[in-house]
């Protein structure tokens, strides 16, 4: 995925000038009640202007009518140039996956060569190390080492299986080794890289209810500012002021907020386009602006705050059983278990399983019913499990269960680790305790989402007692412990009741429901279609944590929007102190204590204030695409800091600023 930070591409800037024209299509202009109305007195002086030039008197000069004209004329193109290249970022993007999506060859189970565009539904074909996987699916049989770079841009490789929650695979990227078989699961043309080259053309774009309530305040200013301006021509014909079409439209194009108004569109799709660059796929603008607003956050344990592979760190042998005697048992019982927590049985014995010297051993594969594991061989029976799966082989035996055993069990469950009994021949010889590591630098990034004001919750499938521990160790607010995908629901809509934003993550298909109920469900790329079809959100980098950077760039995105806003609307304090006393001060001299700039004349006045007007709009283009940066404060503080530094920065700039341009234009006039 192209990853580059440039905000101005040379390709880019051309593309955006040409639609900046193409946009002023009064159809498209409609859409944004703002700007429709400038360009309508654009267009009015126009008309002006060459009634000026045929010889029409009473409305000054075709000079200062058509710089007017000229100047409104750049400040649409400006609007617009905000918009499109904002818009032409997104499809540099889209041109980049485009590039990974071609005709692949797929071969069938039959042995039979296809196109990818030929494959449907439920058709199944195999993949080999070096092949290109021609179209999403899952994987229902094999494992192999996959490169994700074409969609993700990280270069290295990941693990795909058939069975559990890493089963999915993206058509477009390349099996690197083994050999899989792949059931499809979409039709032609819609792939998950056909919906991210839409989503990211902008075919899903629409306004966000926060974007829409903005528009309806821009448009009720718009009117009011309209009545305004009407309003000003009785005033003007009782003080025998005689005010000019073109210092009436100047009027009303500086005190509606055009700044905000032109910047709109771009900041809502700056905000996805940031996701998209921090390998986020959104699937609607409202998803990222809901993002900001959450208030909680839903995480899984394994592998988003802790590891996720847990570990064995110590031998607890029964009284008087040889520690050698429980290594030996819980080295063989591993012998066969494949799973990380086996593996790490063996590393810390430090011992080479092959050394005992055994015959004809039969393992024993640990199953949800049994919950144990372990081998027969030569008369000799060791199981390895759950403390109530291994106590009840011991107590049907006729033999005791050691209270010791029971009691270092419960420690380290309470110490958030899983305790594992070992037995031979239904004794107990002692207890493995397993730990499952919480990631370092978990706390902190915790810390930050609680000054943002957002409650962590925790959801686990462990014991209460070792939930509460790794809960507490890691930092989170709450905690759902043996969760089931329904308590997962119930937790999310008793939130939801209580008017409360929830986030949540998943890649499993029972974490769909909850990620189709939270208000943001962010799915891992990795994760199964159901998951990725009902999140909001597709995280292709399969971060859980990312839902952190997520919030951040919601809350950028709010930010962004609301403190440009506070600058638009203060910038008419200054224009208007540049425009009314110009209109008025010839009639009225009293009104010459308003000239606080003492700007050289009634036109530069109006020339100044509506320059101004145009050159700010590509001077904060830059600031609405990269938005503005977010730190976690409260609102309180976030507010302060905004009429601060925007609020007061949007009144004091234009003076400055309109001030300067008067000195310029009357070294010309």
């Amino acid at each position: 995925m192209n990853h580059n930070k440039s905000l101005f591409q040379k390709e880019l800037v051309k593309q955006a000038l040409k639609q900046a024209f193409i946009k002023l299509n009064p159809k498209t202009m409609f859409r944004n009640p703002v700007m429709f109305t400038v360009e309508i007195g654009t267009f009015v002086m126009l008309v002006v202007s060459i009634w000026t030039l045929t010889g029409g008197q009473g409305q000054g000069s075709f000079g200062y009518n058509l710089t007017v004209f000229l100047v409104l004329f750049l400040t649409l193109l400006f609007g617009n140039f905000a918009e499109a290249i904002a818009e032409a970022r997104g499809k540099s993007q889209a041109d980049s996956l485009r590039k990974t999506r071609e005709e692949t060859p797929a071969k069938l189970l039959n042995g039979k060569t296809i196109s990818s565009s030929a494959l449907r539904i439920e058709d199944v074909f195999i993949c080999e190390a070096g092949d290109i996987i021609p179209s999403d699916g899952e994987i229902i049989e094999g494992l192999a080492t996959i490169d994700e770079s074409a969609i993700t841009g990280e270069s290295a490789p990941v693990i795909r299986e058939s069975g559990g929650d890493k089963s999915s695979v993206t058509g477009g990227t390349k099996v690197l080794s083994d050999k899989i078989i792949v059931k499809v699961t979409t039709q032609p043309g819609e792939s998950f890289l056909d919906k991210m080259i839409a989503l990211v053309e902008g075919a899903s774009r629409q306004k966000t209810p926060n974007e829409i309530a903005l528009t309806i305040l821009l448009a009720g200013f718009t009117l009011v500012f309209i009545i305004v301006t009407v309003t000003l021509k009785p005033f003007a014909d009782y003080a025998n002021v005689t005010i000019t079409i073109a210092s009436y439209i100047s009027l009303f194009v500086c005190l509606i907020p055009t700044t905000i108004g032109g910047l709109l569109s771009a900041i809502g799709i700056a905000g996805m386009d940031r996701a998209l660059r921090a390998n986020v796929i959104t699937k609607s603008g409202k998803a990222v602006e809901t993002a900001g607003d959450i208030d909680v956050l839903l995480l899984d344990k394994t592998g988003t705050i802790t590891i996720g592979n847990r570990k064995a760190t110590n031998f607890y042998p029964t009284n008087g059983i040889d520690d050698n005697k429980l290594v030996k048992a819980a080295v063989l019982s591993s012998m066969s278990d494949e799973t990380p927590e086996g593996k790490s049985i063996i590393e810390l014995a430090g011992i080479n399983p092959l050394i005992y010297e055994i015959s004809n051993p039969t393992f024993i594969k640990f199953t949800a019913e049994t919950r144990s594991s372990g081998l027969d061989y030569a008369n000799i029976r060791i199981r390895k499990g759950a403390t109530d799966a291994i106590k009840k082989i011991v107590i049907q035996a006729g033999n005791t269960f050691p209270i010791e055993i029971e009691e270092r069990a419960q420690i380290i469950a309470k110490n958030g680790g899983t305790p594992l009994v070992v037995s031979e021949n239904e004794m107990v010889l002692g207890v493995i305790e397993l730990q499952d590591i919480v990631k370092h630098g978990i706390q902190e990034r915790f810390q930050r989402l609680r000054k943002m004001g957002i409650k962590t919750v925790m959801v686990t499938g462990d014991n209460p007692l070792t939930a509460k521990f790794i809960a507490e160790k890691a930092g989170v607010d709450d905690f759902i412990a043996e969760a089931k995908p329904e308590d997962k629901m119930n937790y999310i809509k008793k939130e939801q009741a209580e008017g409360r934003l929830v986030a949540m993550m998943g890649d499993g298909t029972n974490d769909a429901p909850a990620l189709a109920q939270a208000d943001v469900g962010v799915a891992m790329n990795s994760g199964t279609q159901a998951a990725k079809e009902a999140g909001n959100m597709v995280d292709l980098d399969n971060d859980p944590t990312k839902l952190i950077e997520v919030v951040e760039i919601g809350k950028q995105l709010l930010m962004t929007r609301g403190t440009l806003t506070t600058f638009s609307i203060a910038n008419d304090i200054a224009k208007y102190f540049a425009i009314i006393p110009a209109l008025f001060i010839t009639a009225i001299p009293a009104l010459q204590s308003l000239n606080i700039m003492n700007l050289h004349s009634p036109e530069s006045a109006i020339l100044s204030a509506v320059i101004f007007n145009a050159l700010i709009i590509p001077f904060l283009i830059p600031l609405a695409l990269k938005g503005i940066t977010y730190k976690p404060i409260g609102a309180s503080a976030l507010l302060r800091r905004n009429l601060l530094i925007f609020g007061l920065g949007g009144i004091l700039v234009p003076f400055v600023g309109i001030k300067l341009i008067d000195i310029t234009i009357a070294l010309f006039i």
